[in-house]
């Protein structure tokens, strides 16, 4: 049997036959994909664009979801998040997509909740994995945290109320090894280097990327993460005008190994969809073995890595 598209398909074949090569190049193809939302200040409002989304996306075959970064909420208020924190493993927001993932029988990616970190006034920010028995799998918090200046009068200190992680986390899952980071982790290239050598062989990037960086980072920086490290990325972003004061880039997208965009979504809310094909990620790796090339003795002679 073979499983194409979330279809499975009983084939018989001579050994050796065209047939017989077909089913080891789609045995490991899985569709996955990558959901854009315009997350308000309206959680209700949020979740029920979430659940439209979750369900299209698993209708048109999808295995494996990913949603965007902060996709309960998006406020001016950075309080706001704070106050919706929950304890890792229980809460309504955990609930929710612990359902979500029941009700349709995926791997989900829950973009970020805020995570209990200890502090009063901040939390972690933190993506959770669900598996299609709505367990918890695999759980990060963001290590990168956003302290900069966009333009002149467009500032963010996520600092303030959001603790940074300490630990990177690659989940090994049947449907391939997730390299979890977020949103401003991307700009950090050492990080997906070693979460490659981790084993990943997809990175996910749920993202509230702004408008003003994004226009100009924003697939630069996805294609460069997918090219250097020969692995796939599925990037989920918010889209369009969140606050009265937050605009979002969107352009949400799936790209392969050799820098593809296998699927996007430039403006509003909607899905990202394609057949992920591990095996192609090997042929490419086999064929141009840059990842075998690396000299950390020379580049980086603090490392024990041969």
């Amino acid at each position: 049997m073979v499983s194409i598209g979330g279809r499975v398909y009983r084939i018989k074949a001579a050994k050796g036959s065209k047939v017989t090569a077909l089913i080891r190049y789609t045995a490991r193809m899985t569709r996955m994909a990558s959901i854009q939302m315009n997350s308000g200040e309206d959680v209700q409002a949020n979740l029920k664009q979430a659940t439209a989304l979750i369900r299209q996306a698993a209708d048109e075959g999808a295995e494996f979801v990913l949603l965007p970064e902060f996709f309960p909420l998006l406020s001016d208020d950075a309080q706001a998040k704070v106050q919706l924190k929950e304890k890792l493993g229980s809460g309504p927001l955990q609930d929710f997509l612990a359902q979500q993932a029941t009700d349709n029988r995926i791997w989900l990616m829950g973009g970020t909740l805020s995570i209990d970190c200890g502090e009063p006034q901040r939390i972690y920010n933190t993506c959770i994995l669900y598996t299609p028995e709505g367990i918890i799998s695999h759980s990060y918090n963001k290590i990168h945290l956003f302290d900069v200046s966009v333009e002149r009068d467009e500032t963010y200190n996520e600092s303030s109320s959001i603790a940074p992680g300490n630990e990177l986390v690659v989940a090994d899952t049947p449907l391939g090894h997730f390299g979890m980071t977020v949103c401003y982790d991307l700009r950090f290239p050492e990080m997906y280097r070693r979460l490659l050598d981790m084993g990943a062989t997809i990175f996910t990037v749920p993202a509230a990327f702004t408008y003003a960086t994004g226009k100009r980072h924003w697939q630069l920086l996805l294609q460069a993460r997918a090219v250097e490290n020969l692995c796939f990325v599925i990037a989920s972003n918010q889209t369009g005008t969140n606050t009265p004061t937050r605009r979002t880039w969107g352009h949400s997208m799936i790209i392969d190994p050799w820098g593809e965009v296998l699927a996007s979504v430039e403006a509003g809310p909607g899905i990202a969809a394609a057949d992920i094909n591990l095996n192609r990620l090997r042929e490419l790796r086999h064929s141009f073995p840059a990842l075998d090339h690396r000299t950390p003795r020379i580049t980086n002679p603090r490392t024990n890595n041969p």
